[in-house]
């Protein structure tokens, strides 16, 4: 009997964005920048064995074959606990990643199809030209332990 093997390529590149703004209006800014048309999508990148949910928000270029993808990478969860007395009483938040690795990323920009490495250099210096956008820089996939978490 023969075995099929499967060999899993990377088809896409990402992005890590250093920003403070929130979700919705980095989608709105790279709209108005990139000439793009992100729309948050109704579903939430979410986990079995987590309560966190990531927004995602959705481009997709049929033109050039391409699919844009903007993620959070930080979910805060914030807990009230004024039940419980004492030392470990009231509130409190917790903070979960999407990529733990990457925890100084704010945000991830996928990039799925079309030749990349010139457009990848091109959309990086067109995202440092948005002055609510600290930094922004290519991510190599094979250093990432959870890249997995891309995976949708």
């Amino acid at each position: 009997m023969q075995l099929l093997t499967f060999d899993f390529e990377d088809d896409y590149s990402l992005i890590g964005i250093h920003s403070t703004e929130e979700d919705y209006k980095l989608a709105y800014l790279l709209n108005k920048h990139l000439k793009t048309k992100f729309n948050r999508c109704k579903q939430h990148l979410d986990f079995k064995n987590s309560n966190a949910e990531f927004p995602l928000f959705e481009y997709k270029d049929e033109h050039n074959f391409m699919n844009y993808y903007l993620i959070n990478n930080k979910h805060i969860q914030y807990v009230n606990s004024n039940e419980m007395g004492g030392l470990f009483g009231g509130n409190y938040s917790t903070t979960s990643y999407l990529i733990p690795e990457k925890k100084n990323v704010d945000f991830f920009l996928k990039i799925e199809g079309g030749d990349h490495e010139n457009y990848i250099q091109k959309t990086i210096n067109n995202l440092k030209k948005i002055n609510q956008i600290i930094t922004s820089y290519s991510i190599e996939l094979n250093t990432l332990k959870t890249k997995d978490h891309l995976i949708f």
